[in-house]
Parts: C-alpha cells; structure tokens; sequence
C-alpha cells in the first residue's frame, strides 16, 4: 500500500489580497507547522481574505478543526472572512457536526 504524502501550499493574490491555502492528503497534526506558517506568511501584508481549498483532503481529523479555528483567531475572529472550499462528502460531514458552518463560509 502507497504512503501518500500530504502536503500544504499557499499563494497570496495581491488583487484581491487573498491568501489561498490547499490541504492535499491527510489533514491532521503532522501539517501543523506548515498550515501555520502558510497562514501566518504575510510578506505581501496582512490578508483580508483567506480560502482554505481542501479539494484533494481525504482525511481531517480533531487537530485539523483547532488549526482551522487558530487561523480564524487570527485573522479576526469573528470578522474573518474565510472560505472553506471544495469539500469532499466525508470532510462535509465532520465540519457539519463540529458546527463549523456557523464560523466559516463552507462551498
């Protein structure tokens, strides 16, 4: 059985000044240090809008959630404008019963 390797991207679009992060792979601890400093990067300044794009997610677990709400503590709290996109069912699902569709756009 093929290990996959998950892996954590960011680019910043100075347009719209949005910072876009994507999951591939399994979404937990082992990505905690990379998702923070793809959210925490700011060379470009400080983003209004952040899209987290789990499109190639297939896995989240407890810790992904606290890193998620981490990243809304600081992008504001509750005026962060986040967008969770491209979920997968099984993803849709544990966001659901967490209620994390009341503290994140979910597409």
């Amino acid at each position: 059985m093929a290990v996959t390797q998950s892996s954590v991207t960011q680019t910043f679009d100075p347009e719209s000044n949005t910072s876009s992060v994507a999951i591939s792979g399994r979404f937990d601890f082992s990505l905690h240090q990379q998702f923070r400093e793809a959210y925490e990067d700011e060379r470009a300044g400080k983003p209004s809008r952040y899209v987290i794009d789990l499109k190639n997610t297939t896995y989240m677990d407890s810790s992904a959630l606290g890193m998620l709400l981490l990243l809304r503590d600081h992008a504001g709290g509750d005026n962060a404008d986040i967008a969770l996109m491209n979920i997968s069912p099984d993803v849709r699902k544990i966001l659901a019963i967490s209620n994390f569709d009341k503290l994140f756009k979910i597409s």
